[in-house]
């Protein structure tokens, strides 16, 4: 259980890495990508890529080990598709107004938005240090987003950023539900399906580039930064639930606001630095939460990859199985103690 933990938390780690090249490349591309286009480019970019990856995973493993999606899926995979036009488009335009350190910083809020939504739409369990860590992020986001501390008022960049942090932070969610089910299906769908909702709406708006090496980088930052992204999150999620993934995916913003500086020699304020360093404490509390009492299973019959020695899949098979396997499996009442995360088998309440 423990390596299990480990290694989900290496998979939410490099998600984070993967993704946080995307905000300083992308505001290079945007001087000819027009916003809409460029977050349609970026899902496209991460449909393709991982649909070549399907295919070479396929022609090498043979056997299926990994649940498809199903027709009880579907409202979860429209709400994810939808949510993911909405939030990179409110992206795009946040960065044309906005420093990029600045909205690598901002993107931290999808934690806080992703936790909130967690705890009071889909009742998952979050701890007093955790809400620590969330108020924390959350001071921090406010005095990187105040324009004018004597006036208050939020510039209107943030405000887009923000907005984009709180579409993922629904789709964190919506992905949540679907993170048993094949990754790699789940992320090609995703690509796809947003991608092209995007593009109608940037051929409607009447946006266009003929900048063939532009679009052919931002179809390949869609397959780093987004596809092979999401595909190590959706793996994190399975083990850590949505409101610990996010904690670990916090280091983005960190990483982003390093390649930032670097690339665009944006000078950080005063404001700024104060900002970073609140974030630095908020994640790290966040990702360093430890979880462990008396808990009971109750019965459920579902489908997922399993194996038979993580203390949870005690069912007979007819045949010797041996390895990760995937078939419809009931567990039964159970109650013990063990270090866990919110993972599919501990939705339990507290």
């Amino acid at each position: 259980m423990i390596i299990k933990q480990y290694k989900s938390i290496y998979f939410a780690l490099l998600s984070a890495a993967l993704y946080a090249i995307s905000l300083p490349v992308s505001k290079l591309l945007l001087k000819e990508i027009p916003p809409t286009l460029m977050a349609s480019f970026l899902y496209l970019g991460s449909g393709l890529g991982m649909s070549i990856v399907g295919l070479i995973k396929n022609k090498i493993y043979k056997e299926k080990t990994e649940a498809k999606l199903t027709k009880q899926d579907i409202p979860f995979t429209i709400g994810m598709i939808v949510l993911d036009i909405a939030a990179p488009i409110f992206l795009m335009f946040g960065l044309t107004m906005t420093t990029s350190a600045n909205a690598s910083l901002l993107n931290n809020f999808e934690i806080v938005a992703t936790s909130v939504i967690a705890l009071l739409i889909f009742k998952e369990y979050i701890s007093k240090r955790l809400w620590g860590a969330i108020s924390l992020i959350t001071l921090s986001i406010i005095i990187i987003s105040v324009k004018d501390i004597s006036s208050f008022s939020f510039s209107f960049g943030s405000i887009l950023v923000l907005l984009g942090c709180i579409c993922w932070g629904f789709e964190n969610n919506c992905t949540r539900k679907l993170s048993v089910k094949d990754p790699l299906e789940i992320v090609v769908i995703k690509g796809f399906g947003s991608g092209i909702g995007s593009l109608l709406i940037a051929l409607t708006l009447g946006e266009q580039t003929n900048n063939f090496p532009y679009i052919l980088a931002a179809l390949l930052l869609g397959f780093f930064a987004y596809g092979l992204s999401i595909f190590f999150y959706i793996y994190a999620q399975r083990d850590l639930g949505a409101a610990r993934t996010s904690a670990y995916y916090a280091i983005a913003p960190f990483i982003g606001v390093g390649l930032s500086l670097l690339m665009f020699r944006e000078i950080p304020t005063f404001s700024f630095v104060i900002a970073l360093v609140i974030m630095i404490i908020g994640t790290y509390f966040a990702s360093t939460e430890v979880h462990n009492h008396n808990h009971r299973h109750t019965v459920i019959t579902h489908e997922h990859r399993h194996r038979h020695n993580d203390d949870h899949h005690s069912h007979i098979h007819d045949k010797t199985v041996i390895g990760k396997h995937n078939h419809i499996h009931a567990h039964e009442v159970y109650t013990h103690s063990h270090k866990h995360t919110q993972d599919i088998h501990h939705g339990h309440a507290h």
